[in-house]
């Protein structure tokens, strides 16, 4: 789950003061650049990157709460499966091999081999069962956040945004147009060199109680931030329409899977593996990685616990939701969706006219220029 934060935030852009696509505000060390208000196109690929969002279908989008993925069981599988090779069988092969190389007989390498198991097999019976208790309560940790969060929900047929920022019982609905986006781009200086940040984050000004809600999260990139709000973006003006326009880069998702990771990402891996080869993209080192790999994660287990997990943190979310939010969330009959705006159609146009003349040209500065056409 992305590490995300939906209080009034002390590091947050203020969004009382009055903001439009293309502002950017600077501090010692970095910059905040405006996305939003107005939505526009960022001329960037709709894509999660961060896994932020969590549930789609052709009402509302969930956001700041994403479903778990496979590769964090994997991570901590393959620890202590590594764990347990390194103590177990390269320890003893590495210490009887130097033997060797000193000249000593081959019965006195079998027995420094023999003796090196035993000795590092006492240790691997405290080190695996202590590794394997900390994953599980680190799991169970981040695990039961989940019972706190409220996701936020993007509703495209009503155009609007939905928060139940912590601390509150009652949900906040403010219009899509109005939300603000951005992203922050910060550096410093170590001792190993200079360090950059990046940040995207989106939220609003709520006049009844004179102060600024956002959710904000650490992106790998600008490229990637940008991304992650035109996944946003483009869901609500019907551009994408399932987790899979915006997770699966990979395409390891068939048409009648699951919209998340599971088991049937490992059979729709593997199936592309084995096509990739036959097809000569990748050769045998390729082939044994992938295998090695999955082995040492102990094959399929990651996926199967993955779906587990999901079915949990899914009823999680349903669990506590209250009902005025689940009486927005539900669909309405297409005549009562809403529109964008005159102004926000407009601004498009030109916005796409722009990337197309100058396709370089960094968004921001675009922005700022169909900002001052107004």
């Amino acid at each position: 789950m992305p590490d995300v934060k939906t209080e009034v935030q002390a590091t947050a852009p203020s969004l009382k003061k009055t903001h439009q696509a293309g502002d950017v505000e600077r501090f010692a060390g970095g910059q905040v650049s405006y996305l939003a208000p107005l939505p526009l196109p960022t001329g960037q690929p709709a894509e999660d990157y961060a896994h932020a969002v969590g549930e789609v279908n052709d009402a509302y989008l969930t956001f700041g709460a994403g479903l778990p993925a496979v590769f964090g069981w994997q991570l901590r599988i393959g620890l202590v499966m590594f764990g347990g090779i390194m103590l177990l069988v390269l320890a003893p092969l590495t210490v009887a091999l130097l033997v060797l190389l000193f000249g000593a007989p081959i019965e006195r390498v079998y027995s420094t081999l023999v003796e090196g198991f035993e000795y590092c097999l006492n240790y691997a019976l405290v080190l695996v069962p202590a590794m394997l208790l900390m994953f599980f309560f680190i799991w169970r940790h981040q695990h039961l956040q989940h019972k706190d969060i409220i996701p936020m929900r993007c509703n495209r047929q009503r155009r609007e945004l939905c928060m139940v920022p912590e601390g509150h019982s009652a949900p906040i609905f403010v219009p899509w147009e109005s939300v603000s986006a951005w992203v922050i781009e910060a550096s410093g200086v170590s001792q190993y060199g200079v360090q950059r940040q990046y940040a995207m984050g989106l939220g609003f000004y709520h006049a009844e109680s004179d102060e600024d809600y956002s959710l904000e999260f650490e992106c790998g990139g600008l490229p990637l931030a940008i991304a992650n709000w035109e996944a946003l973006r483009a869901y609500m003006e019907y551009e994408v329409n399932s987790l899979k326009d915006i997770q699966d880069p990979l395409d390891l998702q068939h048409p009648d899977d699951p919209p998340h990771e599971g088991l049937h990402t490992f059979y729709n891996a593997r199936e592309r593996m084995r096509r990739r080869y036959r097809e000569k993209d990748v050769g045998l080192w390729y082939v044994f990685g992938w295998y090695l790999y999955h082995w040492v994660t102990l094959w399929t287990l990651p996926f199967h616990l993955t779906d587990w997990e999901v079915g949990r943190v899914k009823q999680m979310h349903k669990s506590d939701l209250p009902e005025a939010m689940q009486a927005w969330s539900q669909p309405l009959p297409a005549e009562q969706w809403a529109k964008p705006s005159t102004e926000l159609k407009r601004q498009s146009e030109k916005l796409e006219q722009l990337i197309e003349r100058y396709p370089q040209r960094p968004v921001f500065e675009l922005y700022a220029e169909v900002g001052r056409s107004t």
